[in-house]
């Protein structure tokens, strides 16, 4: 019984064979997996004995993920989602759709198909299209790596018609066209190993392909490519000219060193002015099949000498090829904890050559080498370098020290950095936490979903919610199968987004093989999509909303932008328990405006941006108790990754592994958090009151302040803001208070007296006016913000009467969203 068995697994490959099913009725397990999956229950799986593919079936608002394409028309029944090798569970395409995306009128099996042959036809009649047919049909057959895709437009209206041939296909980094006029594209993140190629075979009825034609009455125009999928980009290319009749025959190689395989290389192919790469399996082995003739291959791995290869392909036949390379030359790290646990680490490369080139460890959407950084889930691992001297630093976020040396990368060896991670901020009782953060399933980035954990736990978050877009997702097995749930902590949850207010909600619980995992839909009025979030699934006391990035004159002043005051969505901001005062780069909690006059990136034009921290503020003496968050809201790992902003909240455990966001949830919609860059900063009265608390106090209030700072970071301003006014009185500086200030891990550990006439909020500001963060974040733009803290408000009842808050607009109206640059600078000159 047991060969049976035997026999049975290892002849299941050679006995696959063509055939079409809608994943439904218990088949939705067998949808293709990978990086860009998107099947669900309805959609038809497409397959032969060397690919599988998914056809989006025909359902209201049908997408793979939120931005496949945007806007209200964005829906795409009748595509092709997926499409990976047979049981390699890789896809990497999130849509392709032939002729255009838009509604259809259905989505069907193709019946009678000869023998090895499987097809699903999506079909939009011309009586729902503006009089023209369009039919698309997907068809598999044994033996071909891809897709053949069909396209039929006729037009069945009485006179000429011009319709759009374009297709769209989203999306990658890495793409081209080869010589023959091949279509190809490369996996965002090239270790996947997977790549595609679309090669037309046959156009009637029309000269060109691709973008608008005009077709006659009752016209029919066909047009049929291959659709290719390989495990390199080259590969694909070449089963698609294979498709396409040429011929062509197989390079088989192999690479190897001193060591054993090399499975990190890349095969350049000249298919193409921009080589065609092809990818070593982990055997060191690639393969693909080019035209006859004579090749010169390029391998090239960084840290080793590159090699040329030269290669006779016959057609037919079988050129082989075996390639020896250097050994590399290499940093291996052993970094670990004081107890000396293997721990989550950061490490960044500054090449100190002179004309050294400049450093590409791979994609920014990746922790594993992106750019010059490379970020670990664990303390051992290796990065291969150009031969040459760096300056390399190891950091595991702003609670632990970092780790510098100069090191000397030799030809054909490496180099090892040892080191232990110290833990100088002691932040017992307090855990750190980012709200809102994306992977690929969101749609409008490609970050790798491991990816992004690995980005995690290497800045040291502790507590982190699944936050993608119009999805309800979950990150927990990808936690689990990296190891990292020792250090981080996740609930399921989602960002719902749309052309307006996008707002974060959690915990929810993904359904799945259903559209958006289950998720609802995004409403214009922000009322509606908190309450609907906040009855999704059923209420929850700890069920957390939060306005993410908002624009606060549209919730609170002006909802409909036309600079005249309705009072924006009357009553939002009891519907949610918090709001972004930060998300990204900046550090503006004491700009003394609104907006401000700037230029973005390489423009010209001077633009009117608001000031989200100032309004938050003007907000807060209007009476709206809104808790202020700080998030990364992070879409790559390299530039836009966790770690910019972060909030700490009060937790009775210190144990990732053991938080509890029932327990947390109180807190953190009571305003227990404070923001921060790096600095940890503790505020609290003489009764141990902490943010978002109230007290009754009269004549003022004593407020104890502690900042804690990391090895790479410093402060040297300490400012209260009473009623969200810089009190100068309250202002301590280095400069003006060296006394106050110590140059240890402890920065500043005073008692303040705050005297008080009228009821107030307190906010404490602790930051370093001039110091940047590249230490911790090296090139990225991350490293030119300054360590910046503060609380969320204590807010004092002086008279006993109750919190009243006081009304200051701080000088400024609360500003319309269309301001002119030069209204901007009138308001700007008046300022107090």
């Amino acid at each position: 019984m047991k060969k049976l068995a035997l026999l049975l697994l290892t002849a299941t490959p050679t006995l696959w064979g063509a055939e079409v099913f809608e994943a439904n009725l218990g088949r939705e397990k067998e949808l293709p997996g990978g990086k860009e999956a998107d099947g669900i229950r309805g959609d038809f799986v497409l397959r032969n004995d060397l690919v599988e593919a998914v056809i989006s079936h025909n359902a209201p608002n049908r997408r793979a993920n939120m931005s496949t394409f945007y806007g209200p028309e964005g829906m795409s029944p009748g595509c092709l989602y997926d499409l990976t090798l047979r049981g390699a569970a890789n896809d990497q395409l999130t849509a392709y759709c032939p002729a255009g995306y838009g509604p259809v009128s259905y989505v069907r099996i193709v019946e009678g198909t000869p023998k090895g042959e499987s097809a699903v036809e999506a079909v939009t009649t011309a009586a729902s299209h503006g009089g023209i047919y369009k039919r698309n049909e997907y068809r598999v057959k044994d033996g071909q790596q891809g897709v053949f895709i069909t396209t039929t437009l006729r037009n069945e209206t009485d006179k000429p018609q011009k319709v759009g041939t374009k297709s769209e296909m989203t999306r990658f980094n890495n793409k081209g066209d080869t010589v023959d006029g091949i279509f190809w594209a490369d996996a965002v993140n090239p270790a996947h190993r997977c790549g595609y190629a679309i090669a037309s075979l046959k156009t009637e009825g029309t000269k060109t392909w691709g973008g608008d034609i005009e077709i006659a009455p009752g016209q029919e125009v066909v047009a049929t490519r291959f659709f290719a999928v390989g495990n390199s980009p080259a590969q694909a290319v070449g089963e698609a000219l294979a498709a396409q009749g040429k011929k062509v025959g197989w390079v088989k190689g192999r690479l190897k060193s001193e060591e054993g395989p090399v499975t990190t290389a890349t095969v350049a192919v000249p298919f193409s002015k921009l080589p065609v790469p092809a990818y070593p399996n982990d055997q060191g082995e690639y393969a693909f099949r080019a035209l006859a003739g004579n090749l010169e291959l390029t391998v090239a791995d960084l840290g080793r000498a590159e090699v040329k290869v030269p290669v006779k392909v016959k057609a037919g036949a079988d050129s082989q090829t075996e390639t020896i390379l250097t050994a590399a030359a290499r940093i291996r790290f052993e970094i670990a904890d004081e107890a000396g646990v293997s721990i989550p680490c950061k490490a960044h490369f500054e090449p100190l050559d002179k004309d050294a080139p400049k450093l590409d460890l791979g994609p920014k959407e990746r922790a594993n080498g992106c750019v010059d950084q490379y970020h670990s889930e664990k303390g051992q691992f290796t990065v291969q370098l150009p031969p040459g001297k760096y300056r390399v630093v190891v950091v595991r976020g702003p609670e632990y020290g970092h780790l510098a040396q100069e090191v000397s990368v030799e030809p054909n060896k490496e180099s090892v950095f040892k080191g232990v991670l110290k833990r100088l901020v002691d932040t017992t009782g307090w855990i750190s936490a980012d709200f809102h953060n994306h992977s690929t399933p969101s749609g409008d980035n490609v970050c790798d979903t491991d990816g992004r954990l690995i980005n995690i736990a290497a800045e040291h978050l502790e507590f982190t919610p699944t936050t993608e877009h119009n999805r309800f997702f979950n990150w927990e097995p990808t936690i689990e199968a990296l190891g990292l749930s020792p250090f981080v902590k996740t609930v399921k949850g989602v960002e719902i987004t749309g052309s307006g207010q996008h707002i974060n909600a959690f915990p929810f619980e993904p359904e799945d093989f259903v559209q958006d995992g289950g998720a609802p839909a995004w409403n214009k009025d922000p009322r509606v999509t908190a309450l609907t979030l906040r009855r999704w699934q059923g209420e929850r006391t700890d069920r957390w909303i939060q306005f993410n990035h908002p624009n606060l004159t549209d919730m609170f002043v002006d909802r409909d932008e036309d600079n005249v005051v309705d009072g924006g969505f009357v009553g939002v901001g009891a519907l949610i328990d918090g709001i972004e005062a930060q998300n990204g780069g900046s550090t503006d909690i004491l700009y003394d405006a609104p907006f401000k006059l700037g230029r973005s990136g390489k423009s010209l034009a001077t633009k009117v941006t608001q000031c989200r921290e100032f309004m938050w503020r003007q907000l807060l003496n209007q009476g709206h108790r809104l808790v202020a968050v700080g998030v990364a809201d992070a879409h790559a790992v390299y530039g836009n990754g966790v770690g910019c902003w972060r909030v700490y909240l009060p937790s009775s455990t210190d144990d990732p592994a053991k938080i509890d966001w029932a327990e947390l949830s109180p807190k953190a919609k009571g305003g227990n958090m404070v923001l921060t860059t790096g600095p940890f900063l503790q505020v609290s009265t003489a009764d141990g009151k902490i943010a978002g608390s109230d007290l009754t106090a009269a004549g003022g209030v004593e407020l104890k302040v502690k900042v804690q700072c990391t090895d790479w970071q410093d402060i040297n301003r300490v400012q209260v803001l009473v009623n969200s006014r810089p009190d100068p009185t309250l202002n301590f500086t280095r400069e003006t208070h060296p006394q106050m200030f110590k140059d240890g891990v402890v920065k500043f550990d005073q008692t303040l007296q705050v005297p008080l006439k009228e009821d107030a909020h307190l906010i404490v500001v602790a930051m370093h006016e001039t110091m940047d963060l590249k230490t911790g974040y090296g090139t990225s733009s991350y490293a030119s913000m300054r360590p910046c803290a503060y609380n969320n408000p204590i807010y004092v009842d002086v008279d006993g009467g109750g919190f009243k808050a006081n009304g200051d607009n701080l000088g400024f109206d609360l500003p319309m969203s269309n301001l002119t640059v030069d209204q901007a600078k009138v308001l700007l000159e008046k300022k107090p």
